[in-house]
């Protein structure tokens, strides 16, 4: 079987290991897949003549292109002096397979791997602010040399005895080669990375430019990188919302006639049994909830325990109402991703199911990671007579203040819709979740979520005044 067959059929499970005959003569051998895009490109480690080396064989339409734009881009590094892994070869073989391979770097790490080993992420903190800057470092050492990564993130940054090295040559593009890019270009490309960020920590954004202007002296203007952040962050978010309703590395989706299914692709196997029959795990578990609307259930699954929420059809009436739209699973699916992206806490987002006939929605669940949490009047009381305390206070602002920075609106801000956990407030019951772009209806909506959750408290309370001054006041705008 060709290469490019094999490859292709292999999906995203390709053989270990596998011999892949290069031109030339000569070989190398996979003993590592580090990243497959099924039909287009997967990277691996591999052994050469008892060496390891990075290799990235391209495949399907745009091989040709892509392998070219790899090349180019780490030889413009290495031109300019920045720190990225060497070229040791690039060629054609077999079946139209485009091969690349650099060196490996054994004892490296991604600054993504870096950061998400720090005890501490908060804005500000001290070790996160420090691995950022040393990422600005590096990108203000791009930007004066005329080159500008167009896939900013943690992950293209490798350290290895504490030196940075830039990676994805694909990404990389020559603006201006030996001159400092303009003032807008960089700005631009600064928006890639700081929109990588979660919202809050926007705050921290002209102090971590000190660091880049330390080694790339330019005017930014401050209000239009914050437009241009703004920006790209909405543009991540819906690329984000898209892939969780198609199969890709992170979800795994999967469409019939009869069935529509998406699931966090690393949580695949544990959903495996859930997927295929949700309604046989309700019978031997004591139900959370058992309403006309939805029927919700705690389940030990694997290691741990999800939360089954299936969303009912109550008759031939509200079916009609339904069938014609996605589904409130569908909804809840898209609204708690959308939370999780900019970094509002609520239960972790597993699987969602619609049952179709066709283009025609039917039953529909939901399946979240299960949060022992507490919902907020078993944490302040239902009479209101106490005000938050110095931790509950503080956090459940948080959270409000998140919302209104995103122009989001819960739609049913009843206490028990928000639970207290490990210092937090996380939001679930997600049905009527939206995110406004008018900004008169989300004003209007953010107005009826304030007084609704002020209201679970009796009116002149010391709780219900503390929330009256202290929740977001959304001032009205027109359109």
């Amino acid at each position: 079987m060709a290469l490019t067959a094999q490859l292709q059929e292999a999906g995203r499970a390709p053989a270990l290991p596998m011999r892949i005959p290069l031109s030339g003569g000569g070989s190398v051998t996979v003993d590592q897949w580090l990243r497959v895009l099924p039909g287009k490109r997967l990277v691996a480690r591999a052994m050469q003549d008892d060496t390891p080396v990075l290799l990235k064989l391209f495949i399907g339409a745009g091989a040709d292109r892509h392998c070219a734009r790899e090349r180019l881009g780490l030889s413009a590094l290495a031109q300019q002096g920045v720190a990225t892994p060497k070229l040791l070869a690039e060629a054609a073989i077999e079946g139209g397979v485009r091969h690349l391979i650099t060196e490996f770097m054994s004892a490296a790490q991604t600054l993504q791997q870096a950061w998400e080993a720090l005890p501490g992420r908060e804005p500000g903190q001290a070790e996160a602010m420090g691995l950022l800057g040393n990422a600005l470092a590096v990108i203000a050492e791009l930007h004066s040399k005329g080159l500008a990564q167009t896939d900013l993130h943690l992950g293209n940054f490798l350290l290895q005895s504490e030196q940075l090295f830039v990676i994805d040559g694909d990404a990389v593009e020559a603006l201006s080669l030996g001159r400092p890019l303009t003032a807008v270009q960089a700005q631009q490309n600064l928006a890639i990375f700081f929109a990588q960020l979660k919202p809050e920590w926007d705050a921290f954004t002209e102090l971590l430019l000190i660091t880049y202007l330390q080694h790339n002296p330019l005017a930014l203007n401050p209000d239009k990188l914050a437009a241009s952040i703004a920006r790209v962050r909405r543009q991540r978010q819906d690329d984000y919302l898209g892939k969780s309703l198609r199969d890709c590395t992170l979800f795994s989706v999967q469409r019939s006639w009869q069935c529509f299914t998406a699931v966090v692709r690393s949580e695949s196997e544990r959903m495996r049994g859930l997927l295929g029959d949700p309604d046989s795990y309700f019978g031997a578990q004591p139900l959370l909830k058992d309403g006309g609307s939805s029927t919700v259930a705690k389940v030990a699954l694997g290691d741990g325990s999800v939360v089954i929420k299936r969303y009912n059809i109550k008759g031939l009436m509200h079916w009609l109402k339904r069938f014609w739209r996605p589904s409130r699973a569908w909804h809840s699916w898209q609204a708690a991703h959308r939370l999780a992206f900019l970094g509002v806490a609520t239960p972790a987002p597993l699987a969602m199911i619609e049952r179709r006939f066709g283009p025609l929605r039917r039953e529909a669940w939901l399946i979240t990671e299960y949060c022992a949490g507490d919902h907020l009047f078993s944490v302040l009381g239902e009479s209101g007579e106490m005000e938050p305390d110095e931790t509950t206070g503080p956090a459940l602002l948080k959270v409000f203040q998140q919302l209104v920075a995103a122009r989001i609106s819960h739609g049913d801000c009843k206490a028990t819709n928000l639970l207290w956990l490990d210092g937090e407030v996380l939001l679930i019951d997600l049905d009527a979740m939206q995110q406004h772009q008018s900004p008169s209806q989300w004003q209007q909506a953010w107005a009826r979520d304030r007084a609704r959750f002020i209201r679970n408290w009796p009116q002149g309370s010391p709780l219900a005044n503390w929330l009256e001054q202290h929740l977001p006041v959304v001032a009205a705008k027109t359109d």
